[in-house]
């Protein structure tokens, strides 16, 4: 399976973000979630994360594949304490 890691992001931060702000940056992560890639376009998010959630308004993550870190977990080091319980779950079947 080619999955694709999302954001589901807090809600929009009343500043405005600044020229060379990484996109999201300004919104904090509230869940990390796991995908599947859409049928027949491997680099685009399928409708739904592996726990149901819909991905329409979630960022996808494109410095980060999973399948480029064997061995490591499926998401970014830096987001561990805010993985989605249930994705986790059905990455580590």
């Amino acid at each position: 399976m080619s999955e694709i890691v999302v954001y589901e992001l807090d809600q929009p931060a009343a500043t405005r973000p600044t020229p060379g702000t990484p996109s999201g940056a300004e919104r904090p992560v509230r869940r990390v979630h796991a995908a599947p890639a859409a049928p027949g376009t491997p680099g685009t998010t399928g409708p739904r994360t592996l726990c149901g959630k819909d991905t329409f308004a979630m960022e996808t993550v494109t410095d980060w594949k999973p399948s480029e870190h064997p061995g490591g977990p499926w998401y970014p080091a830096e987001h561990a304490s805010v993985v989605c319980s249930d994705c986790d779950a059905v990455m580590e079947i």
